[in-house]
């Protein structure tokens, strides 16, 4: 790992190819919440193509419009979901419709690792 970051939304694990993000308990996940993972995308990972995955052990709520800004980022390559089986699949259905990236659910952290890590080595050149 190479940096754990504190946020009003939760905390953000930075590693060399992914991001691992815990949202905070009852949140709602806002649009505005991507201006600090777009500074992460430059900050980090400059010149190369990088993952997010969203490591869902607490209750939240997510604003569907957040997809439309996280697609804009260039370098992202894909989107993971870690949850346990029983989130609804029509929720993760809505969310896929606004996101302009791979996206995948997964219940297992480092299921999801591996499929981000081969989502970007299979992704087109680095931007």
């Amino acid at each position: 790992m190479i940096n754990t970051l504190h946020f009003e939304f939760g905390e953000v694990r930075v590693f060399e190819k992914f991001v691992v993000v815990v949202m905070k308990e009852g949140i709602t996940v806002k649009p505005e919440y991507n201006d600090d993972l777009a500074d992460i995308a430059k900050k980090y990972y400059k010149g190369k193509k990088f993952g997010y995955i969203t490591y869902r052990i607490n209750s939240y709520a997510v604003n569907p419009m957040v997809y439309l800004k996280t697609s804009e980022i260039e370098n992202l390559a894909a989107f993971a979901v870690v949850s346990a089986s029983g989130l609804k699949a029509s929720n993760l259905e809505v969310e896929k419709r606004f996101l302009k990236k791979p996206f995948e659910h997964f219940t297992n952290l480092d299921e999801a690792k591996k499929w981000v890590n081969e989502m970007i080595e299979s992704s087109s050149p680095n931007p």
